[in-house]
C-alpha cells in the first residue's frame, strides 16, 4: 500500500511540474529579438544537411525546409524549451542553425507554427503572442506536410 501511494504521490508530481511549464508560457518569455535582423542571419540547416542520425522521421526534415522559409520570423521568436538558458540562443532561429531543432519537440511545433501563421498573414508579434499562449503546442508532427509550390 506504502508503495502504491508513494507512486501516487510521484505521478502527481511528474504532471504538476510538467503542467506548470506551460500553464502561462507569456510570464517568462524566453529570448528573442524585437525587430528583423539587420544583417545576414546564421546559416541553417538545409538540403544534405538533413540527413543522419537526427533527422531519422519525416517531421524533422519538414520542420527545418520550413524553417528555412521564414528565417526571419524565427528570428522574432521566443522558443520555450529554454534553450537561451541552457544553450545561450538569442531566439527560435537559433535552434535550426544546428540540429538541436531536430531533436526537441518544442522547436519543432513551435517553428511549424511560426511557418503556418507566416504563410496566414500573421505578423512576428502576433505569433510570438500565439506561441506564447502555447498554441504551438496543437501541431501535430506526425501529420505536417509541406505545401505544393
Amino acid at each position: 500500500m506504502r508503495r502504491l501511494v508513494g507512486c501516487v504521490v510521484l505521478a502527481l508530481a511528474a504532471v504538476g511540474m510538467a503542467s506548470a511549464q506551460f500553464s502561462d508560457l507569456g510570464s517568462d518569455v524566453p529570448a528573442f529579438n524585437t525587430a528583423p535582423p539587420k544583417g545576414a542571419l546564421p546559416h541553417l540547416l538545409h538540403g544534405e544537411e538533413l540527413t543522419g542520425p537526427y533527422f531519422t522521421h519525416g517531421y524533422q526534415v519538414i520542420a527545418y525546409k520550413m524553417a528555412a522559409k521564414v528565417p526571419a520570423v524565427l528570428h522574432q521568436e521566443p522558443c520555450y524549451c529554454r534553450c537561451d538558458r541552457a544553450m545561450g540562443h538569442n531566439s527560435l532561429h537559433s535552434c535550426f542553425e544546428g540540429t538541436h531543432g531536430a531533436v526537441c519537440e518544442t522547436c519543432m511545433k513551435e517553428g511549424v507554427y511560426t511557418y503556418r501563421e507566416t504563410m496566414r498573414g500573421e505578423s512576428p508579434a502576433q505569433i510570438r503572442a500565439g506561441i506564447e499562449r502555447g498554441e504551438f503546442m496543437k501541431v501535430d508532427l506526425e501529420t505536417i506536410t509541406l505545401p505544393a509550390k
